[in-house]
């Protein structure tokens, strides 16, 4: 078996032009990893912005990428609960080298095992995007008829999480495009609002002012999430999916909301292994809703492993109404 493997790489930071097609070598698994590989990679925003800033823990040349979906190969001495020939999708710690490979070692308690029937593009658009919405969602104390708004509702995680949410019974208020707006109709949205117009938040104010919000959800910025927050009614919760809240963003003993910061690779450094397994039983349950249709996974584009520097390029520039999926051969 060849020790090397075909990637794409990069030495330095910048655009997804800086990275090159090089043969490496083929990773080995730790102890507590398995060998995935891949079929299938996920492209998602972090992985061209750290192709921008780099990160002082990487190893130069580093080989980036969070998303993938493949076949385990081989795994570590202490792996009992995944066999080789296992076919699972994958978020790993954007500080190991990932998925833009032929092959990736990924920690196996972050192995999601896959339906028999699931194509691996499909798979591939799945860890990131609703495993964010998953958790954004599990912040909440769930229950029916909780009235929500959400922006960037027509993105991959914003898609995701729309469907989650009404799923679960929420009236979701959409924020998209005018011309995502029959699609973010289609998930589920009880509404959609341009984002456009010059003050869009003032007609929201006025609609919601009779039966304020319990839930916003933001894709956008901390200080985007902070403007909304007049629209919470009280003992509400604002979740930011983009950046968090670094002070109150409302005086204190008012409404009293509760603000949530959703990190999905965090938990690779700060997360037990009981939080793995209730995050991949849900990713399970997902990508069985795939598989029979309760979900779309909006695939918006699936481009060829040598393109995989013209894909990403693509998704910086937007718009990304949907998940981009590199298939290798």
């Amino acid at each position: 078996m060849s020790e090397t493997m075909k990637a794409w790489v990069h030495d330095f930071t910048g655009g997804p032009d800086v990275l090159a097609f090089r043969d490496v070598a083929k990773p080995l698994p730790g102890a507590r990893d398995v060998l995935v590989q891949n079929r299938a990679i996920g492209l998602n925003p972090v992985d061209w912005k750290f192709v921008e800033w780099g990160h002082p823990d990487w190893d130069w040349p580093h080989v980036p990428g969070v998303d993938g979906a493949g076949i385990v190969t081989a795994v570590g001495s202490d792996v009992t609960h995944i066999s080789v020939g296992a076919r699972v999708a994958y978020h790993n710690d954007l500080v190991r080298p990932g998925s833009f490979a032929e092959f990736t070692a990924i920690p196996a308690r972050a192995a999601l095992p896959l339906p028999d029937g699931l194509t691996f593009s499909a798979a591939a658009a799945l860890p990131c995007p609703w495993l964010t919405a998953w958790q954004a969602i599990e912040k909440l104390p769930c229950s029916q008829g909780m009235v929500a708004l959400m922006t960037g509702a027509s993105g991959a995680v914003g898609g995701a999480l729309l469907q989650l949410a009404v799923e679960r019974g929420f009236v979701v208020h959409a924020i998209a495009s005018e011309r995502e707006h029959k699609r973010v109709l289609g998930l589920g949205a009880a509404s959609v609002t341009e984002y456009r117009s010059v003050d869009w938040i003032a007609p929201l104010k006025e609609r919601f002012a009779a039966q304020p919000l319990d839930v916003v959800f933001d894709m956008v910025s901390g200080d985007h999430a902070a403007s909304l927050t007049p629209l919470l009614g009280a003992n509400g919760h604002l979740v930011c999916i983009q950046d968090r809240q670094e002070t109150a963003p409302l005086p204190a003993f008012t409404t009293t909301i509760s603000c949530h910061e959703v990190g999905l690779n965090a938990l690779h450094g700060h997360g037990h292994d009981r939080h793995w397994g209730a995050m991949m039983t849900a990713g399970a349950q997902i990508a069985q809703g795939f598989q029979t249709g309760r979900y779309d996974p909006q695939i918006l584009e699936v481009s060829d492993f040598g393109d995989l520097p013209g894909a990403l390029q693509r998704l910086k520039d937007g718009p990304n109404p949907g998940n981009r999926v590199v298939m290798l051969s």
